[in-house]
């Protein structure tokens, strides 16, 4: 595969625009006051935690829980694509930074404002890195088969390498969370974590490759997410259910998997460390979502949250089965979500996004600061680079 700096340029005039506060895309007030800052688009990487619409729009894709009520029912008031009962942090990072909510690859026709390529169930190691290793996947998706659709969307964007560099910097990339599924697939499988620790390399190599590539193309900001405390998941609760209370923190949490989390996001950030040092003209910010999205569970109440339950599931103690999942007619729904961190045993509810995107903007979780980037002036802020 050509890296994105060999491919043929296209010679397209430059797309440059300027975008003010989509006011029509929220029904609340903006997440939290922030100095204007001057990205003009978010290109995104990831899975279900970003997808906004990919998955639901390729023209063939297995079924998928995700695209039936209720999901969407709290937002948008229909299915869109989003693991969720409404937005996720992707949407609340661009309603912070006074940008439209990103639209999914498969719905664009162009690159204004950025361009979501994020797949729910997508992994970073392509599916024929598990097949060699006797592990079947549920997707055919990975963090190559977006890296390509991004670079399709370059000639759009802009005509050479000195063009990209110029848009490229003015843009934030996420990059994820991606790599999870990479894990949950094996944990999933009941492997031993022993076992699932030697993917650990693989995966946050796939992710720094990435990066790499991009950061050589002109990106110059880029916030690379962690894990999340997988051990308060309802389908790892359910899984590994045990009678063993030793297992279990004081909230409940199981406690080998969170310190698994622990583990890898502290691979990834020694990764971004190195990456820093080569790339030192680059802003790669570790994105600590483990650390934003602990207190809900350490104080629920505080938040206005029940606890471990899923909003939308039946059965079992945490009101998740895996095989009626969310969308079967048959399951349960809360009549409020915004009471509950869980939305349908494996993904979070817009509530529980929008407080660790809050967490993640303005607050200590993230590594330089996030919000550092972006400093008063009178012309509306500049990049702090």
């Amino acid at each position: 595969m050509k890296s994105i700096c060999e491919q043929r340029w296209i010679t397209i005039a430059v797309v440059t625009a300027t975008f003010v506060l989509a006011t029509s895309y929220s029904e609340s007030p903006p997440l939290l006051a922030v100095s204007p800052c001057p990205f003009t688009s978010i290109f995104s990487f990831g899975d279900s935690l970003a997808d906004t619409g990919n998955l639901y729009l390729a023209s063939y894709h297995p079924s998928e829980d995700c695209f039936l009520p209720p999901y969407g029912e709290t937002f948008f008031h229909h299915v869109s694509g989003r693991c969720s009962d409404g937005r996720l942090i992707i949407d609340f990072i661009a309603e912070a930074l006074g940008l439209p909510l990103v639209k999914a690859y498969k719905e664009k026709k162009n690159a204004e404002g950025g361009t979501n390529f994020a797949v729910i169930g997508a992994t970073a190691l392509e599916p024929s890195f598990f097949e060699q290793r006797g592990i079947s996947l549920p997707t055919n998706y990975s963090l190559t088969d977006q890296l390509n659709w991004f670079k399709e969307l370059l000639p759009s964007l802009c005509n050479n390498l000195t063009d990209c560099q110029e848009v490229l910097g003015n843009s934030l990339f996420l990059m994820g969370e991606i790599g999870g599924n990479d894990l949950n697939y094996l944990f999933f499988q009941q492997k031993s974590i022993a076992d699932v620790k030697t993917y650990v390399p693989y995966v946050i190599n796939a992710i720094a490759s990435a990066i790499h590539e991009l950061i050589g193309v002109g990106a110059r900001t880029l916030i690379v997410p962690g894990n999340l405390p997988i051990g308060c998941s309802v389908i790892y609760l359910t899984i590994y259910e045990t009678l063993d209370k030793k297992q279990y923190d004081q909230s409940g949490c199981l406690k080998w998997l969170n310190e698994f989390a622990e583990y890898y996001n502290h691979e990834l950030q020694s990764e971004l460390e190195r990456l820093r040092t080569l790339h030192p003209h680059a802003n790669i910010i570790y994105g600590d979502y483990y650390n934003a999205a602990l207190p809900l569970y350490r104080d629920p109440k505080k938040f206005g949250f029940i606890g471990l339950k899923a909003c939308c599931g039946k059965g079992g103690p945490y009101n998740f089965n895996e095989l009626v999942k969310c969308g079967d007619p048959s399951v349960n729904v809360c009549d409020n979500p915004s009471k509950y961190i869980a939305w349908d045993g494996i993904h979070l509810t817009e509530a529980a996004y929008k407080l660790i995107a809050q967490n993640f903007i303005k607050g200590q979780h993230s590594q330089p600061q996030f919000n550092s980037l972006c400093l008063p002036n009178e012309n509306f802020g500049y990049f702090n680079g």
